[in-house]
């Protein structure tokens, strides 16, 4: 398929990549910085431009890889005269519908965490996929097809509480990272001394339910040392906040599954 990319920051970046990778041909990137749009391009060997006016129209299929605070009115500008194309956006919350004013359209979600200098197995990576009549969805099956062996179609509802699922999983987890970052840094401690113990906790959910993998003082709603541990964080206000609210989850929540302990970390 002949492809035009409407952005070109990480998701863009990878997926990109991996659909020229597949035989696709990218026609050309757009981005509101020419810097951004010509990284990109370079890579793919096809046109830049920073201007929507400059947007070719001859793609078969215009992907829409951008911030949802702009997708609706970049929607807009680039949908008109291009009546045949398929516009599809990469977003976990937005709607489906957000491309209504076109013919063809529909989504082609990557539920992955990108970085444009990190390669990665797009293979493996869970594609969901939505579309606005049976044509467009066999079209985007099977373009989400050619990077990905996981391809599945989903509702924009289901869709967005995927991504609140993966904003869990993915984002406040890696969050918890640099807050125990930041922690050990103060005491001149290098951050790689946590790899074994994030290393076995991933390793365990791939056996466990996330519930039953669960270990550490909150499980057992331990004060003695819970107390102490928030103390150490009377200067950072907003981490004690975040300590006191997820030990009150995980133990609530180990209640409410049966009150069944783990391993002691």
């Amino acid at each position: 398929m002949k492809i035009v990319f409407v952005g070109a920051g990480n998701l863009a970046t990878r997926l990109a990549l991996s659909l020229k990778e597949a035989g696709h041909e990218i026609l050309q990137v757009y981005s509101r910085t020419i810097v951004s749009a010509t990284a990109l391009a370079s890579q793919l060997n096809c046109n830049a431009t920073d201007s929507l006016e400059q947007v070719v129209y001859d793609a078969d299929v215009y992907i829409f890889a951008v911030k949802d605070t702009v997708l609706e009115q970049l929607a807009e500008s680039v949908i008109p005269g291009r009546e045949k194309a398929l516009f599809l956006h990469t977003a976990g919350s937005m709607p489906v519908s957000v491309f209504a004013k076109a013919c063809h359209y529909g989504v082609f979600y990557p539920m992955q965490t990108f970085s444009k200098s990190q390669h990665v197995e797009f293979c493996e990576i869970p594609c969901f996929i939505e579309a606005s009549g049976q044509e467009e969805l066999q079209k985007v099956k099977e373009l989400a097809m050619s990077v990905s062996d996981r391809v599945y179609e989903v509702s924009t509802e289901d869709r967005r509480q995927l991504h609140l699922a993966a904003v869990f999983a993915c984002n406040f987890v890696n969050h918890c990272y640099a807050l125990s970052a930041e922690i050990l840094a103060a005491r001149n401690i290098p951050f790689d001394v946590m790899w074994p113990l994030t290393d076995e906790t991933a390793r365990k959910i791939h056996q466990l339910k996330p519930a039953e993998a669960q270990t550490g003082p909150a499980l057992r709603y331990d004060r003695n040392v819970m107390d102490k541990q928030t103390a150490l964080l009377e200067q950072h206000p907003q981490w004690k906040e975040i300590y006191e609210c997820m030990s009150r989850s995980i133990y609530e929540l180990a209640q409410q599954k049966g009150g069944k302990q783990n391993d002691k970390l």
